[in-house]
């Protein structure tokens, strides 16, 4: 019999990567495209309630940007159409979608914190989540290598 004297490959040698770390990456990229579906449609049905009846919202304090409820339906429905594409985009591992994304995330952001005097602890939740979508989207490296979900 011989002896096979040939060094044992782990995954953790230098230039490897330990499949640990690659299933984190996945999976919060997997949960980035879980949640931008999820805040796509919320945003969808906040637009129709903003449309359909003007006053389901009312204004806390006093704000320096003010919009006609009926127009923050609409901005509204029209983004929660686009983020909902994006994240099915980032669920099938495009490069559109994480790029979309990303953009879009940071774009909900900016429209949750307009939209604060109406809805305060869902568009503080919703900046939250848009928050954490941009930072699995940009610190994942899955799209690299073509890999998909």
């Amino acid at each position: 019999m011989s002896q096979n004297t040939a060094p044992r490959q782990t995954g953790n040698q230098p230039g490897t990567r330990s499949s640990s770390s690659g299933a984190w990456a996945a999976g919060g990229t997997l949960f980035a495209g879980v949640l931008m579906l999820v805040t796509g449609f919320m945003d969808i049905f906040q637009g129709i309630a903003g449309i359909a009846e003007d006053d389901v919202y009312t204004r806390i304090g006093d704000y320096v940007f003010k919009f006609n409820l009926t127009t923050w339906g609409w901005i509204h429905l029209i983004l929660g159409v686009i983020v909902a594409i994006a994240g099915f985009g980032i669920l099938k591992g495009a490069e559109w979608g994480r790029i979309a994304g990303i953009s879009l995330a940071s774009l909900n952001v900016l429209f949750q914190f307009l939209f604060l005097p109406y809805q305060p602890w869902w568009a503080l939740f919703s900046m939250a989540i848009s928050i954490f979508v941009i930072w699995a989207l940009a610190t994942d490296d899955a799209y690299g290598r073509g890999e998909t979900f």
